[in-house]
């Protein structure tokens, strides 16, 4: 019988983003509550005691996914923050279609991981909250850049077409949904924007 050294009950080098990047996968194509533990494991692939020396509860997994969603910015929200576009480029590139070859239409990963964590006090359904709240802030900020009249009713308007596109789009299996919801917001803008004589 072998034991095993300190460094090898260690989680492996580059385990972490593997289990990520596993998850991440699955839950675009199946949902989150749809995919196991093991199955992670599997595809990432890495042993269970690894699996939960990283992430001790799912839980755990789903929020760790979200935030590392947020921070390399492949989410909606992402695009707001982009400082090469233009501010109202920036609020209507809410509206374009994923890039070609990326994940099925699962729309916004916020909406969905809050609606397979209902409760309100949950880690991830706070998380998925504070993600939707920070992407009205960024488009009220943006709107306000533009000049237009009553930039937080805008921000909520916008927002609401950019998560109803998101969530049809994922329903219908139609990636280009937002074209939609595009023209919708571009008559919302232009009707907003200060008026020069």
């Amino acid at each position: 019988m072998t034991t095993m050294t300190t460094a090898s009950r260690r989680p492996g080098r580059g385990g972490r983003e593997r289990i990520l990047a596993a998850a991440a996968g699955l839950f675009a194509a199946q949902g989150i509550n749809a995919t196991g533990m093991e199955q992670i494991a599997e595809r990432a692939p890495v042993s269970k005691r690894t699996l939960y020396a990283h992430f001790r509860a799912k839980d755990e997994l789903v929020l760790a996914h979200l935030k590392d969603l947020s921070s390399t910015g492949r989410t909606l929200e992402g695009v707001l923050a982009r400082e090469d576009l233009p501010a109202k480029e920036r609020i209507l590139a809410l509206f374009d279609p994923p890039p070609t070859g990326t994940d099925p239409v699962r729309g916004c990963p916020f909406i969905d991981a809050a609606a397979e964590f209902p409760d309100p006090q949950n880690a991830v359904h706070s998380y998925a909250r504070e993600q939707k709240l920070l992407m009205v802030r960024l488009v009220t900020d943006l709107v306000a850049q533009l000049g237009c009249r009553e930039p937080a009713v805008l921000a909520e308007q916008l927002v609401t077409l950019a998560d109803g596109a998101a969530s049809r789009a994922m329903v219908l299996g139609e990636s280009d949904y937002g074209r939609h919801a595009r023209t919708a917001a571009e008559i919302l803008l232009e009707s907003a924007l200060p008026t020069t004589i």
